[in-house]
This record gives structure tokens, C-alpha cells and sequence, in this order.
């Protein structure tokens, strides 16, 4: 017992009508997102009904946050998207295993922390260009097949179309402006669907996409050669879609904590993210990873256990093993509203009221970030293109800070305050402050407070006592902290600066 109850991180009391309520509820939001998510990815459906049952389960059992869900998202899929589409989906099953083992690793390694390292201009590009990619995705589902070409709607299809979409998103808004005692975009779906069945619509369902009835997902190698070709063809799209899983789940859990007021574990959930991705690898599942809007409903229906989750997937699995007749008659009207709501609710607005009090270049960067998203597709290159972006302007900013107090004291020594880290990027502007021919014979260069960051630092240290040296003039480096003393003292074999002891005075920390 006291295993289960490990498992399921109970503490205290649990609400079993919360936890029961909340997984029904967060598996019915789930349903329509994973099938429009798989069909956007030109997949059958149910690869992402297994998607959803099989990431939702696993990382429900092993992950590092209670009160999380993870499914078949769209962040990850889109990455996936042109291989499906150039070499098949067999191809797209081995990169989700493929991921999965990469997001063990940064697990294993404890680089899960790594996420805080990006800038918020960057996620507010990368939410504002996955919203359009969403959005956009959903206009094609106005094209129909006519021997094999694709071409828009016309005609009263085209009307009926338009109007059950906006019916839906008209659903999805209202309602919880009245009660949110259920899911909107349930709602929403239920009334479509209750309108054409009862009125006998003639309009696109998901039975023409795909059949989504199923067995049990079996255990199914990818079928591709074992060969090095095969290893560069799916790594790019391995190593993009573990990143892009990586950060929406890493930032959804540091999302819950600030919610709950309580501490996950981001290895344990970078570890479980893999482990999750390989079963889906393995199980014909599209792959996946944290659900924002999914893990928001969970929390708000009272879900803060690990239960509420396993509950949901195994809701999925049973609309998969029976429920699949049902669900081939939902109307993709339905699911395009629900989807483009979707788009809506993960756009950040919220960037259009502070972009007067953003820095310009954090303006920038996010504009920019959100337009490779749209124009690529690649989520993860965004984000990199995005953090170093951000980091060149930080060492621009901070290398224009560095300054020098100079002043020779009674004994006719010269002294330079330095004010500001000595890094790369400062190391141009640190030498410009120096005059070894003009100069005295002694010289202090006093770290109080600076520090010396990296190699080019050393190196600039080391050039400027060449010059002092070759002047017949001695400098003398005071107050280096620790860290700073260590950094020096590695670099011995190839430098020599002359720091002064000072046992009077405590280092900076």
C-alpha cells in the first residue's frame, strides 16, 4: 500500500470526486486537440489517440509534477511534419523514439534547470508563432479532395463549414462567461455534433480523414534500415522535437509550481518526457509532450495528483477500444473551432500591451523569434536563434558598462578601480583605460568591484603585463575573489600576473 501511495503522491487526504472529475474532464479536452494535431501532421488519428493515452499515462506514473498532463501536442508535432511527409510515418515513429532517448539523457545528466535560461522576449516569440502555425494549419481543413487534388470549399459546403466553425468558437468564448462547471470546447463539440447528426448536415467528418477505431496500441518497430543514413535522417528532427518537448514541458512545470506553490522535479520530468516519446516510438503514437491548456483544466478541476492524469489516459484508451464509431462522426467544423480557439487562447497578448515598456532589442528578438517560427516551422532553431540572440546583447550591454577610477596614492603608485565584469566583451574597452608608457614603475589594478569571467579576460591581463614589462613597469592585480584567484591560478602555465595578498581585506564573494 504504501508503494501505491508513493506512486500516486498522496499527502494527506485526497479528494477522489476532484481527482475522478478532473481526469474525465481533462481527457475529453484532450480528444479533439490530439485529432486535429495528428491530422494537421497529415497522421491517421489515431496516432494521436495513442499519442494522448500513452504519454498521458507514462509521464502521469513517472514524471517530476503531480497535476501535470502531457499528450499528443501540437508544439512537438509540427516539428515533425516534413519528415512524415518525405519519408513516411515509420521514419516519424523512430525520431519520437529517437527523442525520447535524448530527453533521458538531459535527464540523466541534470540539465533539466538548463530552461531557465531562456529570455522571456523568446517565449513570447515562441507562443505568438506556434499560435499562428495552429491557426493557420486549420484553414486547410476547408480543402477537399476531388480525384486526388486538393481544392477549397465552395458553395453551400463551404457555408456550412464556415457556419459550424463559428458556431463553435462562438461556444467556446460564451460559455464560461455563464459556468465553467464543463469544458467549453466539449460543449461545443457535443452541440456540432448534435446538430448535424440531427438535421442530417452534409458536411466534412472525421471519417473522411481517417478511421480512429482501434485495438489496444501493440508493440511495432519503426520499419526503417538500421544504418547510419537512417541516423542522419532523423536526428535533426530528433534533437529539434526533444528541445521544443523539453521547454514547453520544463516551462509548464515551473508554470504549476508558481500555481500549487509547490516544487517539481524538471530531470525527473525531462526523464519520464523520454521514456514517454520511446513507449510512443514503440506503440505507433505520434509522441508528445506537456499540454498547457490540458494541465491548466486539471488544476482548475481540483486535479493535483498523479491519479487525475492516469484517469484521463485511461479514459482515451477506452474511447479508442470502443468509441471510435462515435467519434468518426464528429464534424471537422468542430474540431477546427475548438483548434483555433486553441491558436487564440496560447497567443500572448499580453505582448502587445508591454511592447512600449520592452526594450527595443527584446522587441526585436521576439518579432523575430515568431517569425522563423512561421516561415520554418522549426520551434527549437527559433529558440536558439532567440537565446543567443539575447546573450550577444546582454555581453554588448555589459561590456559598455566596464569603467576605471584612476588615482596615485602617497607612495606614487597608481591605481585603477575597475568597475564592471571583465569578460570578452569588455576586454577592447578594459585595455584602452590602461597607459604603460606614461605610467609610473607600480602599478594596482584593484577587482573590488569586478570580476574576471573567461579566458579572453586572462589574456587581456596577460597582454597588458607584457606592455607594463616591457616599459621596465610592474602591475599588481588586488581584491580578486575566489573564484577569480582559481581562474588565474589554472592559467599559470601560460600567463604571468603578479596578484597582491591581502589578508585584511575579505574578498569579494
Amino acid at each position: 500500500m504504501e508503494k501505491v501511495i508513493n506512486l500516486f503522491d498522496f499527502r494527506g487526504k485526497i479528494n477522489f470526486k476532484n481527482e475522478l472529475f478532473a481526469g474525465l474532464t481533462v481527457a475529453m479536452t484532450m480528444i479533439p486537440e490530439s485529432l486535429s494535431f495528428a491530422i494537421l501532421a497529415g497522421l491517421s488519428p489515431l496516432t494521436g489517440l495513442y499519442a494522448a493515452f500513452l504519454m498521458g499515462l507514462v509521464t502521469a506514473v513517472l514524471g517530476g509534477r503531480p497535476g501535470m498532463v502531457s499528450g499528443g501536442a501540437g508544439a512537438t508535432v509540427v516539428v515533425l511534419i516534413a519528415l512524415a511527409a518525405s519519408h513516411g510515418v515509420e521514419y516519424l515513429f523512430a525520431a519520437v523514439a529517437l527523442a525520447g532517448v535524448l530527453q533521458i539523457l538531459v535527464g540523466a545528466f541534470k540539465l533539466g534547470k538548463l530552461v531557465r535560461l531562456i529570455p522571456q522576449p523568446v517565449m513570447y516569440g515562441f507562443l505568438n508563432g506556434l499560435a499562428v502555425i495552429i491557426f493557420m494549419a486549420q484553414v486547410v481543413q476547408f480543402k477537399v479532395k476531388d480525384q486526388g487534388v486538393e481544392t477549397w470549399m465552395q458553395g453551400e459546403a463551404l457555408y456550412l463549414m464556415v457556419g459550424l466553425t463559428l458556431l463553435t468558437i462562438a461556444i467556446v468564448y460564451l460559455l464560461p462567461k455563464l459556468t465553467k462547471a464543463v469544458p467549453s470546447s466539449l460543449v461545443a463539440i457535443m452541440v456540432v455534433f448534435a446538430l448535424v447528426y440531427g438535421f442530417n448536415i452534409d458536411t466534412k467528418q472525421v471519417k473522411d480523414i481517417a478511421s480512429v477505431s482501434g485495438a489496444f496500441p501493440s508493440f511495432h518497430l519503426p520499419s526503417v534500415p538500421i544504418s547510419l543514413e537512417t541516423l542522419k535522417i532523423i536526428f535533426p528532427y530528433a534533437l529539434v522535437m526533444a528541445g521544443v518537448g523539453l521547454i514547453e514541458s520544463l516551462l509548464t512545470l515551473n508554470m504549476v509550481d508558481e500555481m500549487t506553490a509547490t516544487k517539481g522535479n524538471s530531470n525527473r520530468e525531462a526523464m519520464a518526457q523520454g521514456a514517454a516519446n520511446i513507449t510512443n516510438g514503440l506503440f505507433s503514437g505520434m509522441g508528445g509532450c506537456a499540454m498547457v491548456a490540458q494541465t491548466m483544466v486539471n488544476i482548475g478541476a481540483g486535479g493535483r495528483t498523479r491519479l487525475s492524469a492516469v484517469i484521463g489516459a485511461l479514459t482515451i484508451l477506452l474511447v479508442i477500444l470502443v468509441g471510435g464509431p462515435i467519434i468518426e462522426q464528429i464534424p471537422m467544423a468542430a474540431l477546427v473551432g475548438v483548434m483555433m480557439m486553441v491558436a487564440v487562447g496560447t497567443f500572448e497578448w499580453a505582448s502587445f500591451k508591454i511592447i512600449r515598456r520592452m526594450p527595443r532589442p527584446d522587441i526585436l528578438i521576439g518579432i523575430l523569434v515568431g517569425l522563423i517560427i512561421v516561415v520554418t516551422h522549426n520551434l527549437a532553431l527559433a529558440v536558439l536563434v532567440g537565446v543567443l540572440l539575447s546573450a550577444l546583447v546582454f555581453a554588448w550591454e555589459s561590456a559598455k558598462r566596464i569603467r576605471a577610477r584612476k588615482y596615485v596614492d602617497d607612495q606614487g603608485v597608481k591605481h585603477y578601480e575597475i568597475f564592471g565584469p571583465l569578460f570578452f566583451g569588455s576586454t577592447t574597452a578594459f585595455l584602452e583605460k590602461f597607459d604603460p608608457a606614461q605610467d609610473p614603475e607600480q602599478v594596482v589594478i584593484d577587482f573590488t568591484q569586478s570580476k574576471v569571467v573567461d579566458m579572453s579576460a586572462i589574456e587581456a591581463l596577460n597582454k597588458l603585463t607584457k606592455s607594463y614589462k616591457k616599459e621596465g613597469k610592474t602591475i599588481h592585480l588586488k581584491h580578486l575573489s575566489s573564484d577569480c584567484r582559481e581562474l588565474l591560478t589554472n592559467a599559470e602555465a601560460v600567463i604571468h600576473i603578479n596578484i597582491m595578498e591581502d589578508p585584511t581585506y575579505s574578498v569579494m564573494k
